[in-house]
């Protein structure tokens, strides 16, 4: 998931919001204050509602953050990397490079978010059990109240075992460690997330259909948000163990075609274009990657335009390039090349280009990935 704008880091992890995170914030905000603290809390001003319902939902999110952050620390000390945070519609996602060495470090990096969710529900609960005791009613009581109880229920549905939450992470780590067999933990908390998720749509539109209100739908969204993440997680899954022991060079076209940025694009359609028998052509400067050109972006240039236009103002910037390693391997370099909108990645050496990854070359390498491992299947 994307991050529309940034907000910075924490513990040296970029942190992101996507524009999606509006959506469900504006939606809590009305929410609390335009229905449940007028109807729990009534003869209170339009402001006051505003306010608590306001403050709530920042909390809110406060906690989503810390639940991803404590992930992301827990990642950094049992050696991944951490690309970012990312707060959108359904919470949040740390995004990790690579994956964790052992079934015990995936059940602690997978089992902190919801311990944090569960402490800040509890930290939350017990003020609203104090302040009750105390006599205390009103807008105070019930923020306190909605956040004790939100943040309970985030750790329990985080908890349930299926693919992607955190309990398919719980749940992938025990059958990893039982029988060995990474993939196959895989699909198993991946199918879970499919029965989950079934159930949540089949759940939500029941209360839809019933009348019992428009939150059924919601139930649903997350129902089929759940069964298109577990699909690609058994994906994935099945893709890293085609391509299991493999490594960049394994797979890379070494020494591609280059071209200098300053070359038009009517240069490049009448040089290059039937010459070339690959549709990406990365652009060098003494022969350091600054950017990549693919036939798609080449096309969209207008006819009357080609001739004024350098491929340099239509490539993928070099901030944007996915650069990888000989060295790397494979399984490491997929996720970041689905973050590429141009799908390629530019293995450098010494900061010189070497070789380029597209597409074509993990099909053709899954495809002998396939064959291995049903080769070994029938030994």
């Amino acid at each position: 998931m994307k991050a529309s704008f940034q907000l910075g880091r924490i513990v040296g992890v970029p942190v992101g919001v996507n524009w999606s995170v509006l959506v469900i914030f504006a939606l809590i905000w009305w929410g609390l204050s335009a229905n449940l603290f007028p109807q729990s809390y009534p003869d209170r001003s339009v402001v006051a509602y505003a306010l608590a319902g306001l403050a709530a939902a920042v909390v809110f999110f406060l906690g989503l953050l810390a639940h991803e952050v404590s992930h992301a620390v827990l990642a950094k000390r049992n050696g991944l990397g951490v690309q970012g945070i990312t707060l959108w519609l359904f919470g949040g996602v740390a995004e990790l490079r690579g994956e964790p060495r052992s079934p015990g470090a995936e059940l602690r990096i997978s089992g902190v978010g919801p311990l944090v969710s569960l402490i800040i529900g509890a930290f939350f609960g017990a003020i609203a059990m104090l302040l009750a005791l105390a006599g205390v009613q009103g807008l105070l009581l019930g923020v306190m109240a909605w956040l004790g109880g939100i943040n309970l229920l985030l750790a329990v549905f985080n908890i349930l075992p299926a693919a992607p939450l955190d309990g398919g992470r719980l749940l992938h780590a025990a059958v990893w460690k039982a029988t060995g067999d990474r993939t196959r933990a895989t699909v198993v908390a991946a199918r879970a997330g499919w029965i989950l998720g079934l159930a949540l749509i089949g759940f939500g539109l029941w209360r839809f259909l019933t009348g019992t209100g428009v939150g059924g739908l919601w139930l649903a969204l997350i129902g089929w948000f759940l069964i298109g993440a577990a699909t690609m997680e058994e994906r994935q899954a099945r893709l890293g163990s085609a391509l299991r022991g493999m490594r960049v060079t394994d797979v890379m076209t070494p020494q591609p075609q280059t071209a200098s940025g300053e070359m038009t694009v009517a240069d490049f359609v009448n040089n290059y274009l039937f010459a070339y028998r690959h549709t990406a052509l990365p652009l060098t400067d003494d022969g350091r990657p600054v950017g990549l050109v693919t036939l798609d972006r080449v096309r969209g240039v207008p006819s009357d335009a080609r001739a004024s236009t350098t491929l340099e103002s239509v490539a993928c910037r070099a901030d944007d390039l996915v650069i990888a390693s000989p060295d790397e391997p494979l399984t490491d370099l997929l996720p970041r090349l689905n973050d590429c909108a141009d799908g390629r990645a530019l293995v450098v050496v010494d900061g010189r280009l070497v070789g380029i990854v597209s597409p074509s070359d993990i099909s053709r390498a899954v495809q002998r990935g396939s064959m291995r491992d049903q080769l070994t299947a029938n030994r």
